[in-house]
Order: structure tokens, then sequence, then C-alpha cells
């Protein structure tokens, strides 16, 4: 019998995911029209669903064994297409999402100060008010989400979406302070004397220099000050010609809002681009909202090039954001690299050099430039997608372990050197995606709570991992594996006005459709060797040439047996065929499954 926890542990998109979701039973109710059942699924381990449904970076399809033999499945869709039916955004509001977890406890445990409200920060106040403790969140901003409000692009996550995500959170009782800047209105140190602990968890707001020639130019920017004033509705006058240099997300997210960016109106002053830390003006309410039909309607940027060091194969950006932006009209230039900006005062051009390779035989980013390969691009406005830093003077009254990098050290529980205070996400890790931001915020929870109470923390839901054995097996659609993934719909190119959500997601049909391509790799097969009779029937029936039966001293399986029947796992799509042909039943599928205490 097989060990039900590893199978639990080990399924490849589980086991991917930082959160531990459990992708293949919410794609699996749906493939069987069970929608609320993979709302309830996808939203047990995760505050937020819906968030996660439009811009996860989906570490899950990454792993997904159907990629193996034609696509992956499209499992960050599929969670879009049960929140939109029963998550925050739907008619059913915040019930649904309050069912994932247990009756909220009174806040009597250990007070917990938690800097930062962006996904890491929310997250582990989710968990620790659950566990008990009253919470206060700490943020500089005057709204809650960090990087997902002021550095995600609304096209991508409209921002309603999000603020109706986290009242969900703050209705489990969490207090709350927003335009409070630890190191100017508040000090760390007095945050510890209000606080049992505190967990930092503040976002790589600080865009880091590219030390070339013009640099300093006007109409030079970085990319994440750039998405910062933009998403806090400050008008961005960039010219008709933009040049992004950078090759990962954040340089498609800047040249996809610099397409989006309103001109300069002329009827009104535009106020001075903020650096990120300057957050007086934003917080007196003296920002100009970018009015979407206005950048439609009046586009400022005519035209616009990303610059990457990369080739396509090496491009650290989504594969999406891509395609995405090349649909768009968005230009990009592979292997070449960023030698001076021109210009006179204001940016004119940048000057770039041919890459001869990006990393060295270590794999270690080291590149290698072509001389007198020198091109300029024209351009009104550069904008750096270099690399983002985060900003945390505020630690430096108190001496902390730092990395390398400058962020804080912890350790494997996320505690700093000093053993009052945690820290998660970008400040320890430097920039992260999504998904890890929001699982370092429950290993910090976790982490603290156990070092305060001297126990783990109750789950949302007691469960214990089991086995189910099915002694007969059938699929929903016997031509699953011939399925090809279904493309996500977006709204067509000449449909997009401003800022509006590009993508629209899967209706019914092509969800029950894509959720069927499913390999099922939860499901696995499990031999009853007394009943064999090593008729061989399984391994005749099998489409992939799975099943073998060999000599057991030709594979080490011991004197005692004298065959083995083997399955190569990596191979093996669950279609259940072996099981439904063996004549003695000695083949059954299980799976490992959650059963509520």
């Amino acid at each position: 019998m097989p060990d039900a926890q590893w199978l639990w542990e080990n399924e490849p998109c589980r086991a991917a995911c930082p959160v531990h979701t459990d992708a293949g039973a919410y794609v699996t109710a749906i493939a069987e029209g069970r929608f609320r059942d993979a709302y309830g699924i996808a939203r047990l381990p995760n505050p937020f669903p819906s968030i996660c449904g439009r811009v996860c970076a989906a570490p899950c399809e990454a792993a997904c064994r159907r990629g193996k033999i034609d696509a992956p499945v499209s499992i960050r869709a599929l969670k879009r297409f049960v929140t939109e039916r029963f998550g925050v955004e739907s008619f059913a509001g915040a019930d649904a999402w309050h069912e994932g977890h247990r009756a909220v406890p009174a806040a009597e445990g250990p007070s917990i100060g938690i800097v930062g409200g962006g996904p890491g920060g929310l997250a582990a106040a989710h968990d620790l008010r659950l566990a008990g403790h009253p919470v206060t969140i700490y943020e500089g901003e005057t709204r809650l989400g960090g990087m997902m409000v002021l550095g995600i692009p609304e096209y991508r996550l409209p921002r309603q979406l999000i603020e109706r995500e986290i009242e969900a959170i703050l209705e489990l009782g969490i207090d709350v302070e927003l335009g409070c800047r630890v190191g100017v209105d508040v000090s760390f140190a007095d945050l510890l004397n209000r606080h049992t602990a505190v967990f930092v968890c503040v976002g790589t707001t600080r865009g880091r220099d590219l030390d070339i020639p013009g640099h300093d130019l006007d109409g030079v920017f970085k990319a994440v000050e750039f998405l910062l004033n933009v998403n806090r509705g400050y008008r961005v006058n960039l010219g008709d010609r933009v040049v992004v240099v950078g090759g990962g997300n954040v340089a498609f997210d800047a040249a996809r809002t610099a397409l989006r960016a309103a001109a300069h109106d002329e009827t009104a002053p535009a106020p001075t681009m903020l650096g990120s830390d300057s957050r007086d003006d934003a917080r007196r309410g003296l920002t100009t909202t970018l009015d979407a039909a206005r950048a439609a309607l009046r586009a400022g940027v005519k035209d616009v090039t990303v610059v990457a060091l990369e080739s396509f194969a090496e491009m650290p950006a989504a594969l999406e954001e891509i395609e995405e932006a090349e649909a768009e009209g968005i230009r990009i230039r592979y292997r070449r690299g960023p030698h001076r900006v021109l210009g006179d005062g204001h940016v004119s051009g940048l000057e770039t050099v041919e890459v001869v390779s990006v990393f060295d035989t270590d794999g270690r980013f080291a590149p290698v430039f072509a001389e007198g390969t020198q091109e300029v691009t024209p351009a009104d406005t550069v904008i750096l997608a270099v690399g983002q830093a985060p900003d945390i003077e505020f630690l430096d009254e108190i001496q902390l372990a730092r990395t390398r990098f400058g962020g804080v050290a912890v350790d494997s529980d996320l505690r700093s050197s000093d053993p009052r205070v945690w820290a998660g996400g970008d400040v320890a890790f430097g920039p992260r995606n999504l998904i890890d931001a929001i699982a370092d915020g429950q290993r910090a929870a976790a982490s603290i709570h156990a070092s305060l109470i001297g126990r783990a923390a109750s789950p949302p839901l007691a469960v214990r991992i089991e086995l189910v054995a099915k002694p007969r097996f059938r699929r929903l659609a016997t031509d699953y594996d011939a399925v090809a993934r279904t493309a996500v719909p977006n709204v067509p190119q000449d449909r997009r006005i401003g800022f509006a959500e590009v993508e629209t997601g899967y209706d019914e049909g092509h969800a029950v459709l894509e959720g069927q391509r499913c390999l099922r790799c939860f499901d696995n097969i499990m031999l009853r060797a007394e009943l064999c009779i090593l008729c061989g029937l399984c391994v005749d029936v099998c489409p992939f040439d799975c099943i073998s039966i060999l000599r057991a001293d030709k594979i080490g399986a011991g004197t005692e047996a004298q065959s083995a029947l083997v399955i190569d796992e990596s191979l093996c799509i669950r279609c259940g065929l072996c099981i439904n042909r063996c004549p003695p039943a000695a083949l059954v599928m299980v799976h490992a499954q959650e059963v509520f205490l």
C-alpha cells in the first residue's frame, strides 16, 4: 500500500504550488460540474483565490505533466472561472470566501504587528488572526494591497477586486493603520514595545539604476517607480516613443502600461513624477486620476520598444506576457544591451550593443557584448526595468543581520537575528511572485504562533490524509488526451480601451472541457500482488507502454518474488484501461484524499 501522505505531498501541481493548493482536485471538480466545490478547494489554503485566478505566476502549470504531452492544463484560468461564480467578485460575495476558514476565535493571544499591507502581510494577518492573535497592520500608503495595487497594472488586475478580497480578510477583525510610515510616523522600536512579535513584509519599491552614460537625463525612469506613479493616478508625459530596458515581467508591465498612458494634458498642470519614497503629496490627495477613455483617444505613446539582453528562449518574462505585448504592437529587440542614453538634457535615444552571451559556463549572469555593434533607437522616454530593492531604512535603528543583497537575513522559519522579528517576501528574498509572498506570510504566521504559544496553529479545517480506492475506474471523456489546451479568451485588440481588463476568462463549456484535460496525477495505480495471475493483459492494453512485467532479480525486488509489475509514472496518463482490463481485479486506482475531522 503506497503512503498516503507521500502521495499527497508529491502530486506535481500541489508540490509546485508554494501554498500547496490542491489544483488537481479543483480542476477535476470543474470537469465534473461541481463548481462551488471547486471554489472551496481553491480557497481553503489561500486567502487570495480571486486575485491569484488572474495574476498568479502559476508554477503549478510549469509542473503539470500534461505539458509533456502537449500543453499544461490552464489551472490559473480555471481558478478564475470558479471565483467569478463564487468568489468575492460574485453574487455570492464573501460568503463562500468565509466558508474557507473555521470560526474566528477571540483575540486573546500575544499581539502581533505587521509592517507592510501587501499580499505577504495580509496572508500572515489572516492566519494569525485565525490562530487567536490580535493583529495590527502598519501600511505607509493610503490603501492596502502593496505591489498588487501599486505594481500590477489595472488591465491585469481590477482594483475593485483587490479591495473586495482585502475587505474579506479585514472582516476577521484585523486592525490597520494606513498612511503610517515606519521610521517616520512611528519607530520600529515603538512597534517592538507595542507587540510581542513583528513581521516585516514590505515590497521592493525602489528601482535599481543602470550605471551607463546618460542614465540621469530627464526622461529616464525606473520601471517600478513609473508603475507606482501610474497606479497612484499620476499623469505621466512619456512623449511619442518609449524604450523599456529589461526582459522580465516588470519590463513588459511597464511597456504595456506605457501604451495605455495618457499624454500630458495641456489644460491642467501634471504633477512631477514621484520617487518611491515620496508619499506626502499622494496622501494629501493631490493625484490626478487617469481617464481610460482619454488614454485610448489621446494616445500619448505611439511607439514602444523592449530591449532585452536575452534571446527569446532565455527571456525570464512569462510567455503570455511576451505574446500579449507583441500582439499590442510592442517591438522586442532580443540580444541587445544598453550602452548609453543619448540626449542633451532630455532623452533623445538609447544606444545599444549586440549581446554575445548572457550567462557564463556556470549559469551565472555575466553578459558579454560585441564591440562595434552600436545601434541607436530613438526615444523620448527610457524606462529601466533592471531590478528592484526594498526600502528598509526604518530597520537601521536595530541591528539585524542582512543578506549580501541588503535584505533581512532569516532562517528556515523566516525568523531574523532578532528573536522578536520575522521577515519574508521581497525584503528577505528579493522580488518574488505573488504566490511566493503569500506563502511567506503563511510560513511566518505559523512560525510566530508556534514560537509564542509553543504549539502549531490549527489548520483552517482539521484534516487527515488517507487513501481511497476505486476498484473500477472511468473517465468523464474518452478523448481527453487528444483535446488541445483552450486559449484563455481576451478582449480583441481593437476593443482594448485604456486600462480596462484584457483577459475575460472561460465560459462554462470551455472550462469543463479544459478541466477534462487533467491527467489526474492524484490517482495512482496499486497492485494487489496476491490476486495477480501474470496474464499480461494490462501490458497489452496500455496505450503508452507504461507497464512491464520483469524478472524480480533484474530490478532488485528480492528472492521472495519471481516477477515484478513495473509502472513508469512519468508516462502514465491515468486512463484506467489496465484496471478495467484486469480479470482478477488485481489493479486498483487509489488517491490520497483530505478527510475533514
